[in-house]
C-alpha cells in the first residue's frame, strides 16, 4: 500500500537524488519533444546535479523556495520557485521547476509540492512546454492560464502561463 506523498523542503543532501528525479521525468516528459541526444547525454546527470547543489547551498538562491515529494522513502517529486525575473512580470513568484514521476501522477504530490513553493493566493507565472497537455491542464486546474507570450528553451517551444490574486498575502506556506 502506498502511502501519501510528504511534502518538506530540499536540502543539500537531497541535490543527487533530486538530479536523478529531474533527468527521469525530463525523459518521461520530454522524450520526443526535446533532441534524444540531450535527454540521453551522459552529462545530463552531473550537470543537473550541479545546478541542484548550487540551488540548495549558494546564498544568491537563499529566497528561492525549494521543496521534494517523498512517497514510501523515495523521492518522487521536485519544485522550486524563486521571485519573478520577466521583465513584464505583474507577478511576484515564478514557478521553474515542478516535476513528478510518471508513476506517481495523481498522488496529489504536483499539487501538494506547487502549494509548497508558491502559496495558492500569490499571483504567480511560469513557462511551461508546448505541446504538454497534461501540464497545461494541471496548471489551469490550478488557476493559471496562457497569456500569449512564448519563447524556446532547450529546443522547445514554451507557452507562458499565469494566475493572477486577488491581494498577495503576508504569510507563506508552510513545509515540513
Amino acid at each position: 500500500m502506498k502511502t501519501q506523498p510528504v511534502i518538506r523542503s530540499a536540502v543539500p543532501t537531497d541535490a543527487a537524488a533530486m538530479a536523478r528525479l529531474h533527468v527521469a521525468t525530463w525523459q518521461e516528459t520530454y522524450r520526443g519533444i526535446m533532441r534524444d541526444e540531450m535527454l540521453d547525454d551522459p552529462a545530463l546527470l552531473s550537470t543537473r546535479e550541479r545546478f541542484w547543489t548550487i540551488g540548495l547551498t549558494d546564498d544568491r538562491f537563499a529566497h528561492d523556495r525549494i521543496a521534494v515529494a517523498e512517497q514510501n522513502g523515495d523521492l518522487i517529486g521536485i519544485a522550486q520557485s524563486a521571485a519573478a525575473t520577466d521583465t513584464d512580470a505583474t507577478w511576484s513568484q515564478q514557478l521553474n521547476v515542478l516535476y513528478v514521476l510518471a508513476s506517481a501522477h495523481g498522488t496529489g504530490a504536483g499539487k501538494a509540492l506547487l502549494d509548497a513553493v508558491i502559496s495558492p493566493e500569490t499571483a504567480a507565472g511560469l513557462w511551461v512546454a508546448d505541446p504538454n497537455p497534461r501540464a497545461q491542464a494541471f496548471y489551469r486546474k490550478h488557476g493559471f492560464i496562457p497569456d500569449g507570450s512564448c519563447k524556446e528553451e532547450y529546443g522547445i517551444k514554451e507557452i507562458r502561463m499565469i494566475r493572477r490574486a486577488p491581494a498577495e498575502p503576508d504569510h507563506k506556506a508552510t513545509l515540513k
